[in-house]
């Protein structure tokens, strides 16, 4: 492993199980998982800035109900957007580099609401200020990308697991906090959230700088892009990861409006229920990658699906009766289960290409890089059209609210929406063909079959 100036790594073969065992390749990349996660943790919970300042704004800020929905979908729709340069930004400048780089930018929303949350403020500078946090959105993406290219394929489950359900819990991080300004100094000071945050960005950024590294075998691939974007798999995959990360994020930016506009809560009230969610989804997040490993991707997000589908019933239930203590465990383990089902999903990505490049007669060597090579380039577009399904849940709750000033509509379409996951899932991934030939019991499975195991 030689390296040139600027903590730059030459040759990295984590396929090599001598390499990664007796080489070094193991330590290195844990290094560098601890380091992702921590930036990718302070980024989600920029992310999610917003899901905590509108508890802030009491009536003097003349925003309603509706308004707040909106602002806090514009932070998923930016940082959805962002997610596919974010994925290729990896490639072009460094996994450490971009890291602190990524890190640093986080600085632009903090410092920004430092100066605009205050009553009298516009709506229109509101709107400008949340699209900003945005960038944390996008940290997601070149996160998964380095940390995917570092691992090999019988341990990504696990480390992308990790690294996703580490940044997650910094949505519950930040909700944290913000409940104990709420309940120290009070709900009219929104600022010290942002002190508290303001310099663990530059704290990440500076362990970034001093600890990771970059791998000169991440190249840019515009082809690989290109023929991701064209393989059905990735929308596919796109739509089943609106079921389980949209529902996390989207939710986890929603939760505290719900128990607001649902069951009047007051912000205080809220503030102390709204990362339970979150931390829980995050926590479960790399169980859901490791289970994968075991037992399969496709098998555990379809019980997944089903299970989460079970949980929105009783939330609509809940909801119906007005019930907070029937919806808070029903909705509890909704986030519980949008986090697993993140870790099962995201499993499935390089295991997919990984088939197909089997499929294709490569073997080795040559199929592990050929599946890195697709797998990488889809995980930013299924990750930013996996974060547009936020917007979506955000304004399915507003235009619920609106019409009919309760989330049931909202939640029974949610329902729907995971019935059509648990389908697709089992049509693409699970179902066994029929038999290639007659009587034989152990034909190769071919077609849907052949994914059983991703």
């Amino acid at each position: 492993m030689s390296r040139w100036a600027g903590r730059w790594i030459e040759q990295w073969d984590p396929e090599d199980e001598r390499f990664w065992n007796e080489g070094g390749g193991r330590r290195v990349a844990l290094r560098n998982l601890v380091y992702s996660v921590l930036s990718e943790h302070i980024g989600f919970s920029i992310w999610s800035l917003w899901s905590v300042m509108v508890l802030f704004m009491g009536p003097e800020y003349h925003v309603d109900p509706a308004g707040k929905f909106f602002l806090v979908a514009m932070p998923t729709l930016v940082g959805g957007v962002l997610r596919v340069p974010y994925t290729f930004a990896v490639a072009r400048f460094g996994g450490r580099n971009w890291t602190i780089a990524s890190a640093l930018l986080l600085l632009v929303p903090t410092v920004t609401a430092s100066f605009v949350m205050k009553p009298g403020v516009s709506y229109t500078t509101l709107m400008l200020v949340a699209a900003l946090t945005g960038v944390g959105g996008g940290n997601f993406a070149s996160s998964m990308t380095n940390i995917n290219s570092f691992y090999p394929l019988r341990e990504k489950g696990w480390a992308l697991g990790l690294n996703a359900g580490g940044g997650n819990v910094g949505v519950a991080a930040i909700q944290l906090v913000g409940l104990l300004v709420i309940a120290t100094a009070g709900a009219t000071h929104p600022r010290v959230v942002l002190a508290v945050y303001i310099p663990l960005i530059v704290v990440a950024a500076a362990l970034a700088a001093l600890s990771m590294d970059n791998l000169t075998s991440v190249k840019n691939d515009t082809g690989a892009a290109i023929d991701a974007a064209k393989d059905p798999h990735t929308w596919i995959m796109s739509v089943l990861y609106i079921g389980t990360f949209g529902s996390f994020i989207g939710y986890s930016f929603a939760f505290g409006l719900v128990l607001q506009n649902q069951f009047g809560r007051t912000p205080l009230h809220a503030a102390y229920l709204t990362f339970i969610g979150p931390l829980l989804g995050s926590l479960v997040r790399p169980l859901g990658g490791r289970l994968a490993d075991r037992f399969g991707g496709g098998r555990i997000t379809l019980w997944n699906f089903l299970a989460m589908a079970a949980a929105t019933g009783v939330v609509v239930a809940a909801s119906e009766q007005k019930s907070l203590g029937l919806f808070l465990p029903g909705f509890i383990a909704l986030f519980a289960l949008s986090g697993l089902g993140n870790g099962s999903a995201f499993k499935m990505i390089p295991g997919i290409f990984h088939q197909k490049a089997l499929a294709k007669g490569l073997t080795g060597e040559a199929a592990a890089a050929h599946g890195r090579r697709l797998s990488g380039a889809s995980m930013g577009l299924i990750g930013a059209v996996g974060a547009l399904g936020g917007v979506g849940i955000n304004l399915a709750f507003r235009e619920s609210f609106l019409n009919s000033h309760s989330g049931t509509p909202a939640f029974v379409s949610f329902l729907a929406y995971y019935a059509v996951c648990f389908a697709v899932t089992w049509a693409v991934y699970l179902r066994r063909p029929a038999r290639t030939r007659a009587g034989d019991e152990h034909s190769a499975p071919t077609g849907a079959a052949a994914y059983a195991e991703v």
